[in-house]
């Protein structure tokens, strides 16, 4: 079994782990507890009541952060005519149909953020083993594949993050770095959990949210108070 390093065995020291933080205090103590020389990532894990393998129980969508996500996104944009210019207006590095699906099976895959407006997906539907592991595939419940593909791109650069569960159940979304402000996470973090509470699934069963957690890139866990945590959403679980 690895073990972990002396300074997050020092970060970890300072998390209590039979605590359930209130939000204020667990964004403190997870800027509190991130050593890394670099501006670490602040992550949202959300352990869900769902069985991922029934298809009525897949939760997948996006949020707008209102204060970004302290990152830039790579985006490229899968459109013709006047909708590739209308992306090309609102900041997507590379713009393309035919060619751009080429250049993705020869191997291309720099970027973070794929959009593809409807009429785009037969084409792009090609692509679907390279894109699928990765996570890059264009889909119209995260908002990937819409015929505003220029608004898509804009909230996609301003801080749109995408969320969607895992084969255990779990959720897993960035909502800033280290160095925003406390006020500016915890708008953040209420944006995605009130997302996904909007995306909960026809056929969950029991506990939607579960457990609520934070961390820093490479930094210990933090659970948060499960009904503080929701009450930072604008609707109900």
């Amino acid at each position: 079994m690895a073990r972990h390093g002396k300074k997050y065995r020092e970060a970890a020291d300072k998390v209590d782990p039979l605590k359930q933080y209130p939000p204020p205090d667990g964004v403190k103590l997870v800027k509190d507890t991130s050593f890394t020389k670099f501006d670490a990532s602040v992550e949202l894990h959300i352990r869900t009541g769902l069985d991922p393998k029934h298809a009525d129980q897949q939760v997948r969508g996006s949020a707008v952060l209102p204060a970004g996500t302290g990152r830039t996104q790579r985006v490229v944009a899968f459109a013709q005519g006047d909708k590739a210019r209308e992306a090309e207006a609102a900041g997507a590095e590379v713009v393309g149909a035919e060619d751009l699906v080429t250049r993705i099976q020869g191997g291309w895959t720099d970027f973070d953020v794929a959009v593809a407006t409807p009429d785009m997906m037969g084409m792009v539907g090609r692509l679907g083993r390279v894109l699928g592991p990765r996570g890059l595939m264009p889909n119209p419940r995260s908002g990937t594949v819409t015929p505003d593909i220029g608004r898509a791109i804009r909230e996609i650069k301003g801080g749109r993050v995408e969320f969607r569960v895992d084969r255990t159940g779990v959720i897993h979304a960035p909502i800033g770095k280290v160095s925003f402000d406390d006020e500016k996470i915890l708008q953040n973090l209420g944006a995605l959990v009130d997302a996904v509470v909007r995306a909960k699934p026809t056929g969950a069963k029991g506990t939607y949210l579960k457990t609520f957690n934070l961390a820093s890139t490479m930094g210990p866990s933090i659970e948060l108070d499960n009904a503080l945590t929701l009450a930072l959403a604008s609707t109900e679980a």
